[in-house]
């Protein structure tokens, strides 16, 4: 009997032991990292004034760590409980949580965000891409000036403009102007379908010009359902070589943002002038979103070649310019005016 209980005693020992010897092989990796080379890189959001707790659930939960639990208790441990910093974060796959506490604390690993809205151009996207990155304005510059992607992509402007597609992106720490420009590019072709392409050859432009019609619907239009009417009034004026009149593209020729295109801005002497110069301007004129690219592809089956916007953003589409005139003073004698200044013709 006392052999028996002996055996067993022996047993629950070595029982304890492989159980000692697996649980510090499990913290070992859990706080040392272990390599995964086929491990996808997370990002993590950690809100500002965030806890250790929520830090870590949101950890959990991109697979980060393994347990809330151990990686609060290590953080205690290490003093670290209170440190850790706000901001977007991204940890390799594998990444222990020695070095995951390090990054929150040290803010190694942390990630630059800037949104890009739907219609920014260059001026717009230059000092918040400079700012994010923490670099010269005039290095983010020369990148959306680059001779490269414009030979590969084609363009026939000395710029990039209307090529970084609009969208929330966040760059890794020391990230270069010319490495987020790129990602910026490669959005845009990510998002580029292969039906738009077919489009492109059925209507007989190229990429560029459909980017450029665009940048002026992306301009013009406040509401969504009429971004295809405003292409197809765009399209029909270029058919009939029609001066475009677009305000927008003067508002871009001119040396500084204006809120209100006036009769004097009409005089600038530029390519981009649409009321001096027919068809299409010499490249786009801001960032345009997927929408707006989809609406210069597929302009609505419409004879209008004329528009005047409401108060509320919406516009009034008509086929005749005496239709035109006629809109123009309807809603004239409803909109309240916020300067007697005179303002250009609408279209």
């Amino acid at each position: 009997m006392a052999r028996k209980r002996s055996k067993n005693s022996r047993l629950i020992r070595l029982g304890a032991l492989a159980f000692g010897v697996v649980l510090c092989a499990w913290l070992w990796r859990e706080v040392g990292g272990a390599s995964s080379p086929t491990g996808k890189a997370a990002r993590v959001v950690v809100p500002k004034g965030a806890s250790l707790r929520v830090a870590a659930d949101s950890l959990a939960a991109h697979d980060i760590i393994g347990s809330t639990r151990v990686f609060r208790l290590y953080a205690r441990l290490t003093g670290a409980e209170t440190d850790i910093k706000p901001g977007t974060f991204q940890f390799d796959a594998g990444a222990g949580y020695a070095e995951v506490l390090e990054a929150l604390v040290t803010g190694r690993g942390l990630m630059a965000t800037v949104v890009i809205p739907e219609g920014f151009d260059l001026r717009d996207i230059t000092p918040a891409l400079a700012k994010a990155l923490r670099v010269p304005e005039d290095s983010v510059q020369a990148a959306v000036t680059d001779s490269a992607w414009q030979r590969e992509l084609d363009i026939p402007v000395p710029s990039l403009e209307g090529y970084l597609f609009p969208a929330t992106y966040s760059f890794p720490e020391g990230t270069t102007a010319r490495e987020a420009v790129s990602a910026m590019i490669e959005r845009l072709l990510d998002v580029w379908k292969p039906e738009w392409d077919v489009r492109l050859k059925a209507m007989g432009i190229s990429r560029h010009d459909a980017l450029a019609m665009a940048s002026i619907v992306e301009k013009e239009a406040r509401k969504a359902e009429e971004r295809p009417l405003i292409s197809a009034v765009y399209w029909n004026r270029v058919k009939k070589r029609m001066l475009l009149q677009a305000d927008p593209t003067v508002q871009y020729a001119l040396p500084r943002h204006v809120g209100r295109v006036l009769y004097k801005d009409l005089e600038v002497d530029s390519k981009y002038n649409t009321y001096k110069y027919a068809g299409l301007p010499p490249g786009p004129i801001a960032s345009p979103g997927e929408a707006s690219i989809a609406a210069a592809l597929a302009p609505a089956d419409v004879p209008y070649l004329f528009f005047v916007a409401r108060a509320d953003g919406s516009h009034q589409f008509t086929e005749t310019f005496a239709q035109h005139t006629q809109a123009i003073s309807q809603i004239r004698t409803t909109r309240r005016t916020g300067s007697d200044k005179p303002a250009a013709p609408s279209r």
